[in-house]
């Protein structure tokens, strides 16, 4: 079938985008689901700094690729062997599809499966396959979703069914930034209850993380960041303290508000300045968490000797370690019962032929989600 769909064939174009167009809207044709895919229309998908990583070559991938991941949509066709899926049902996309199979699959860590690393990096979907071509050949698949379409052909293990009667548009927030940053709180980290928080980066994961904080009964949660408007976004959405990273001693500040440092500090930006910011404040015996996805030549060092002397804990968060299939309908249920208000991060609604100009916005850093709105 003929679809339009986001196609991104060179990386590293000049901001603003809405100038150099890094992003050509395209017909292409898309193969129906084989062995284990679902075809899917594409109602809601989501703007995240994941994509213009991408875009902008810190995150390189194979090109040309239909990009998009964050999402969700309608079940329209199923192929041969697939379980739990019919026509008509509404999921949400994820971009770590699962095999099962291998050893972090069979451990309970379904962000860590190797084969879905493996097609991940190489631009497919988990079997191996693409099914998006263009006249000059294939188009690559991002993170086995492409959800910058106004149809995709996933893996089954690439989504997850949902009953609530919700709005699209809410229900792409759970394919990533949800699911990324409460996880990092819940399941990587386990912030218990009176804890102490700090938040680097306040994009649709840091804003995420803290309302996950909130809902874990942190006692202090605060955020850090270099837009003032998300801090001021921070304060509404409940932050105890806020503090501008611009500020050259706000490591000193921060210590002295918590007497010592926090408990639990999350980065999620994929900066090594806010990796360092949030090392530098967790106390003695605390944890540091990141989410951030730098460049693979980006190193972060701190003084080897606090990880013993201080007892340091250092962790890294994929995917909010989540098992997406028990947590996303949980999360949900938050939501809904007011315990998670994470679609009050929906900043945007655009069309999918002003993507360039909404990957200009997230480049700003005062959105916090930004919705190409993709069917009715």
């Amino acid at each position: 079938m003929k679809i339009r769909s986001a196609i991104l064939r060179t990386s590293g174009a000049t901001q603003p985008y809405a100038q150099s167009r890094p992003i050509h809207i395209e017909e292409i044709e898309l193969d129906g689901p084989q062995e284990g895919e679902v075809l899917i229309q594409i109602m809601a998908a989501s703007l995240c700094h994941s994509d213009l990583s991408v875009i902008n070559g810190s995150r390189p991938r194979p090109l040309p690729m239909a990009l998009g991941h964050e999402a969700a949509g309608v079940v329209k066709e199923v192929g041969a062997g697939v379980e739990g899926f019919e026509p008509g049902d509404k999921v949400i996309c994820v971009f770590v599809p699962s095999c099962g199979q291998c050893i972090p699959c069979a451990e309970g860590r379904p962000a860590l499966c190797e084969p879905g690393a493996k097609s991940n990096g190489d631009g497919t979907l988990l079997g191996g396959g693409q099914r998006l071509h263009a006249e000059d050949g294939k188009i690559g698949h991002h993170v086995g979703v492409s959800a910058f379409s106004e149809y995709a052909v996933v893996s089954q293990s690439s989504l997850v069914k949902v009953e609530e009667d919700l709005p699209f548009e809410k229900l792409a927030l759970f394919g990533c930034a949800v699911i990324t940053g409460v996880g990092a709180v819940v399941n990587t980290a386990k912030v218990q209850l009176g804890s102490s928080v700090a938040i680097v980066g306040l994009g649709g994961i840091g804003l995420s993380a803290l309302l996950g904080a909130i809902s874990a009964g942190a006692r202090e949660v605060i955020a850090i960041d270099i837009n003032s408007h998300k801090l001021e976004q921070a304060k509404e959405l409940g932050a105890t303290a806020v503090f501008n990273s611009k500020d050259t001693d706000v490591v000193e500040r921060v210590k002295a508000y918590t007497n010592g440092g926090v408990d639990f500090a999350f980065e999620t930006a994929g900066v090594v300045q806010a990796m360092e910011v949030a090392y530098a404040i967790t106390k003695r015996g605390g944890t540091t968490t990141t989410t951030g996805l730098p460049h693979p030549k980006h190193k972060f060092s701190f003084p080897y000797v606090t990880l013993t002397a201080e007892e340091k804990t250092l962790k890294g968060s994929y995917l909010g370690s989540c098992v997406p299939k028990r947590d996303i309908p949980n999360y949900l249920l938050m939501m809904k019962t007011g315990k998670l208000p994470v679609d009050q991060l929906l900043s945007n609604i655009i069309t999918l032929d002003e993507i360039n100009e909404g990957f200009d916005l997230l480049a700003t850093g005062d959105n916090s989600r930004i919705i190409i709105k993709m069917g009715e």
